[in-house]
């Protein structure tokens, strides 16, 4: 194992409990991935070994997420290379539902996976993403109000005194991309939702690093249309007190509201990936606009993304950028914006597939220790689809899951009957995505003799 070293404390060697536990990430089923579950499954695997491993064991979780960010890093370099478009860093969070109220960090709070509030630990996580290619490399567990203010809480949870400050998801996402950087962790663009592409001391934190950034923001955003006058007003009639604060004499526009004004001379018609049915094709909207948080002396010019789908009822998705408008092609800003699906199937296939909201786990140290094993155990079913990408292109992450499953716990005999069985299913995929582009490139042929 390339991490042995990681799980050595003082002289006691933990490495095959590791190994342990990562077979029982493999192996387990999602709702089972949980430790009780690896003693049935895993030869010579025994719970209290795995609870003391996890929960109590001092290996040093933070230096494993040092070592598989830069491991992903370079997997994504190489990546980079073959597809030659460039490696986002999304940052992103994601819930995990539980009971109770003594799991560390669990809360009352909104949970994306149920869609509403509910109670559940929620982290940030950023992943590394080039072209289909993605993988989570770092992670920081939200702390609400109610726990930092909370001494026994923390206490019994044995949380870091230097961790039981309260921050946002905003300051845990640009504490993990400062953390990323010093450790070289290699990328050319930053991505988010509309919670980091909303939140003004973000993206000014990453204008003061000198990072290019596309983060979504909401429709309701607002923004000048053009650099804004900014000036602080003269006291009226000689009452009250002087005014201090700034004024802009310009009005400020929603985005969705200036995406309604556009013309369709305004929008530029471009395809931005292949996808399994067909080319992801985009409206595409480039242009400057000013953000003004009130605060600073003079608004921030961003360049505004405005992307929709070619549907009857299409979709549409707003994002600033602090790269200049003709930095990049609209294709590319496109790209950058639609980079995030990627991450979402990581998350999917974490959760699905590794366990990684299976644990059973209170203590800080212990969440900390299962998520990064899920992001070592996701690196490595990563490496297995590029190494096997010019044999089977179509390669999953639950064919690359079973696959190895088998070969570490089954036959021979089983292994080559399921490899024959994923060829076939792979075929006939085939089948169905050509018969897609078939029909596109039938279509688009048409649309240009009618023109």
């Amino acid at each position: 194992m390339h991490y042995r070293d990681v799980f050595i404390v003082h002289r006691r060697d933990n490495s095959q409990t590791a190994e342990n536990y990562l077979g029982g990430l493999f192996i387990c089923e999602k709702g089972h991935a949980n430790m009780e579950r690896m003693e049935e499954e895993i030869n010579d695997g025994e719970y209290r070994a795995y609870q003391h491993f996890i929960s109590n064991s001092k290996w040093d979780y933070q230096e494993l997420i040092s070592r598989l960010s830069l491991d992903a890093s370079n997997v994504l370099k190489e990546n980079k290379k073959k597809s030659g478009v460039p490696t986002g860093y999304i940052v992103d969070e994601s819930s995990h539902l539980k009971k109770g109220k003594e799991s560390v960090g669990v809360s009352n709070q909104y949970a994306g996976v149920a869609g509403k509030i509910d109670n559940c630990q929620v982290a940030v996580y950023s992943s590394l993403v080039n072209d289909t290619r993605a993988t989570i490399i770092n992670e920081r567990l939200f702390l609400p109000k109610s726990w930092t203010s909370s001494k026994e809480r923390c206490d019994k949870a044995k949380i870091p005194e230097q961790d039981r400050i309260y921050k946002t998801k905003p300051e845990l996402a640009l504490e993990m991309i400062d953390a990323d950087i010093e450790r070289g962790v290699e990328f050319d663009w930053i991505g988010g939702d509309g919670l980091y592409g909303h939140n003004y001391q973000l993206t000014k934190g990453l204008d003061e690093r000198g990072k290019l950034y596309v983060l979504d923001v909401h429709k309701d955003e607002k923004v000048f249309l053009e650099k804004p006058n900014l000036f602080i007003p003269e006291k009226k009639n000689g009452r009250g007190r002087k005014p201090v604060k700034l004024k802009a004499e310009e009005k400020q526009c929603r985005l969705d509201q200036y995406s309604s004004s556009l013309q369709e001379t305004d929008w530029e018609r471009v395809k931005v990936r292949k996808t399994a049915k067909g080319w992801l094709k985009l409206k595409v909207h480039v242009v400057d606009v000013w953000a003004w948080d009130g605060q600073e002396d003079q608004a921030r010019r961003r360049t505004l993304v405005i992307t929709k789908t070619q549907d009857k009822k299409p979709k549409i998705k707003y994002s600033f950028s602090n790269g200049q408008s003709d930095q990049y092609t609209n294709k590319e800003y496109a790209y950058f914006q639609a980079q995030r699906y990627w991450v979402e199937r990581t998350f999917d296939d974490s959760k699905n597939e590794l366990g990684m909201s299976d644990y059973q786990i209170r203590k800080w140290i212990g969440w900390h220790h299962h998520q990064s094993l899920v992001m070592l155990a996701s690196l490595f079913l990563l490496k297995e689809k590029i190494e096997s990408e010019l044999e089977f292109p179509l390669m999953s992450v639950r064919d690359a899951r079973i696959l190895i499953i088998i070969e570490l716990f089954g036959t021979k005999e089983q292994y080559d009957k399921r490899l024959e069985q994923m060829k076939i299913r792979h075929y006939n995929r085939q089948k169905d995505i050509d018969r897609y582009y078939r029909y596109e490139d039938l279509r688009e042929t048409k649309t240009k003799v009618v023109k």
